[in-house]
């Protein structure tokens, strides 16, 4: 039985290989489509209003986030897509096939999201979608995506959070420990990497542990917008300064 630990950057890149194929039908079924709307959510308040000439989208997975927005930018974009996983960015390009893209320059990345490989004040706008609670210390790839953003860069953070409301949080508890690992395993044959997925969403830090976090990397003006009661939760913060 294979065991999935962040603190073990290897079993997580295992993990991610091992659910690339299914990664997208699996989150329909899983999140009732509505990672869609919170997808949508991240690209028309975040990558809509910074039109970026420069995009970098961290644990990029199959490339969901960035080709929505690519379809729908007006302007040639230069799109950096970082995972951690082969698997993840195999299956990245593959799908990048099904967009009308060919307009923009896109580069795929292997590596880590809290060593990203490009130069200081190089990117205009950073997304991460449903990664950071797998990056083994979130501050240190928040102060890497400062490094990398130009003055007046945004960057913006969607993430599965617990919800505030107690009864809401009592369903959605209920939801992770016993129907999601199920349907994981009926889905992609490895229920222990959505009990994994579930656990990260009870252990990680609140929305507003993450807004500190960004604080004390010199964000500023930042959002912090709960989706569906908080079952998942949209960051946006400025680098305002170098």
């Amino acid at each position: 039985m294979q065991t999935y630990n962040k603190n073990n950057p290897s079993s997580i890149q295992a993990l991610f290989n091992s659910i690339a194929k299914q990664y997208d039908k699996t989150n329909a079924v899983l999140s009732f489509q509505m990672h869609k709307k919170w997808n949508k959510a991240l690209i028309q308040q975040v990558l809509i209003p910074s039109k970026p000439k420069v995009l970098l989208d961290l644990c990029c997975g199959t490339g969901a986030i960035a080709f929505e927005y690519l379809q729908q930018a007006q302007h040639a974009v230069r799109a950096h897509l970082l995972d951690f996983s082969e698997g993840m960015l195999a299956h990245a390009k593959e799908r990048s096939k099904a967009y009308w893209i060919d307009r923009h320059s896109i580069d795929y990345l292997q590596a880590d999201a809290q060593c990203i490989p490009l130069p200081d004040h190089s990117v205009d706008c950073a997304t991460i979608a449903y990664g950071i609670r797998n990056v083994k210390h979130p501050q240190q790839c928040i102060h890497d995506v400062f490094r990398v953003l130009k003055p007046g860069g945004t960057f913006g953070i969607l993430e599965l959070t617990q919800p505030e409301q107690p009864l809401l949080r009592f369903g959605h508890h209920i939801y992770l420990r016993t129907v999601l690992p199920i349907m994981g395993k009926f889905l992609t044959s490895n229920r222990e990497a959505y009990q994994y997925l579930c656990n990260s969403i009870n252990t990680f830090i609140p929305p507003q542990e993450l807004k500190r976090q960004l604080q004390e990397a010199s964000f500023q003006a930042i959002q912090h917008i709960p989706l569906l009661g908080g079952i998942a939760t949209l960051l946006i913060a400025k680098k305002t300064h170098q």
